[in-house]
C-alpha cells in the first residue's frame, strides 16, 4: 500500500552514478518511465544494451526476499519461452542491490535492479481488435500454467496475506471507503463488495488454485507488430503485485484493464475468455463468479487509485489513469447485470472459438 515519502526521487546524475558503481555500465542515454509507487529509468549503456533502472519504495523494499522471488519467476518465465524482463546481476553477481539513499526526507534503504529492456509500447496505446484480445487471453493463460511449475526455496512468500490488491481479498476496500464519500460511485462499490461476499467467498473452494502475476493491464502489456503489420505480444511488465490466487483472478484483471481502452468495453470479455480457453477452460463456479470478480477489480482500481492520491497529489495525472476511465465502465457494468454481461461475453467466446477453429 502506498505511503507518504516511500517513492523515491533520485535525479540523473544520481541514476548515472548508481548504473557505473553497480553495473560498470556508462549510460549514453537515460529518460524516466512512469511509476505507481517506485522510480524506473530507461538506460542505453556505451558498452551497447538497453535497460531499465528499477528503484523500489522504501516500504517495498523492506521485502527483498519477495522481491527475489518475483526477480526469478522473470527469469523462469523468460526460460520458458514468455517475454519476461531479466535482472542483471551487479558487480557482486546479485541480482538485487540494497542502496542507501536520502531522497529528502533522511536516509532510507531502497532495492535497486537493472533489467533487461523489451521492445513494443504498452497495449495502451494499440488498436485492440478481437485477436489481439484473444492473444492476451492465452498469453495470461499461459504464464499462470508455466507460473504454476515454479520451484523456489521462498515461494511461500508469495502467500500475500490482506495483500490489498489480491481479489482474494476484496472486502479490505472496506477501510478505505470514505475517499468516496458524498460520490454516487460509493453505492455501486458497497454493493459489488456485498454479492463478492454472498456469490465469490461460498465458492472459493471451487477455483484453481495457481501463482498470479496479479496486475495484467494495459500498461503491463507491450505490443509490437509483426511481418504481418498485426500487433504481437512482445513484453509483460511489473510482477510487484505477484501473489497466490487462482486462474480466475488473472483472467478477471485481464478482462477489467483491456475495457478501459476499448470503445466498447463489454465487447472486450468475449475475446479474452476464447484465448484464455485455448490454453485453461473455465469450470462452472470460475464462470459464475467471473462478472463480480471483474467489478471488484474495478472497485479495487477505484479506491485505491483516490487513497494513492490523497498520499500523492503530485502523481495523481498517473495514479489516476485507469480510475479515471473505470468511473464510467463499473456503473454500466452494475446496471447491466451479470447475466446481461455473461451472455454477450460468453456467446462471443464462443462465436470467436468456432472462427477460430474454422480458419
Amino acid at each position: 500500500m502506498s505511503v507518504k515519502h516511500a517513492k523515491p526521487n533520485l535525479n540523473q546524475s544520481q541514476v548515472a552514478e548508481m548504473v557505473k558503481r553497480l553495473f560498470s555500465l556508462t549510460a549514453s542515454e537515460m529518460c524516466s518511465l512512469p511509476s505507481y509507487d517506485d522510480q524506473n529509468f530507461y538506460v542505453a549503456a556505451v558498452e551497447g544494451g538497453e535497460y531499465v533502472l528499477k528503484i523500489m519504495n522504501s516500504e517495498d523494499s523492506k521485502n527483498p526476499t519477495l522481491i527475489e522471488v518475483q526477480t526469478y519467476a522473470m527469469d523462469f518465465l523468460d526460460q520458458n519461452g514468455l517475454p519476461a524482463q531479466k535482472a542483471i546481476p551487479n558487480t557482486a553477481g546479485q541480482p538485487i542491490s540494497m542502496e542507501e539513499i536520502d531522497c529528502g526526507y533522511g536516509c532510507q534503504t531502497y532495492l535497486v535492479r537493472l533489467l533487461t529492456y523489451l521492445p513494443g509500447i504498452t497495449i495502451s496505446k494499440a488498436p485492440l481488435t478481437p485477436q489481439l484480445l484473444y492473444e492476451t487471453g492465452k498469453m495470461a493463460a499461459r504464464m499462470d500454467t508455466i507460473l504454476q511449475k515454479l520451484e523456489h526455496p521462498n515461494l511461500s512468500m508469495l502467500q500475500r496475506e490482506n495483500f490489498i490488491w489480491s481479489l482474494s481479498y476484496v472486502p479490505l476496500l472496506e477501510t478505505y471507503m470514505n475517499v468516496l464519500d458524498g460520490d454516487p460511485l460509493q453505492e455501486v462499490v458497497k454493493s459489488v463488495i456485498h454479492q463478492y461476499k454472498t456469490s465469490v467467498v461460498p465458492q472459493r473452494s471451487s477455483f484453481r488454485k495457481c501463482i498470479n502475476h496479479g496486475d495484467f493491464n494495459d500498461l503491463n502489456v507491450l505490443v509490437q507488430r509483426d511481418e504481418s503489420d498485426s500487433y504481437r505480444i512482445s513484453g509483460i511488465l511489473d510482477f510487484g503485485d505477484m501473489n497466490s490466487g487462482y486462474y480466475i483472478h488473472e483472467l478477471s484483471i485481464n478482462i477489467m484493464y483491456m475495457m478501459m481502452e476499448h470503445p466498447k468495453p463489454i465487447e472486450v470479455g468475449g475475446p479474452i475468455i476464447a484465448g484464455w480457453e485455448s490454453v485453461l477452460p473455465l469450470n462452472e463456479a470460475e464462470k459464475d463468479c467471473l462478472y463480480v470478480l471483474v467489478l471488484s477489480r474495478f472497485c479495487q482500481s477505484l479506491v485505491l487509485a483516490r487513497y494513492s492520491v490523497t498520499l500523492h497529489p503530485e502523481n495523481a495525472e498517473y495514479l489516476m489513469i485507469s480510475s479515471k476511465k473505470g468511473v464510467h465502465i463499473l456503473p454500466q457494468l452494475w446496471e447491466l447485470g451479470k447475466e446481461q454481461v455473461e451472455k454477450v461475453w460468453f456467446q462471443s467466446a464462443a462465436q470467436f472459438r468456432d472462427t477460430h477453429q474454422m480458419k
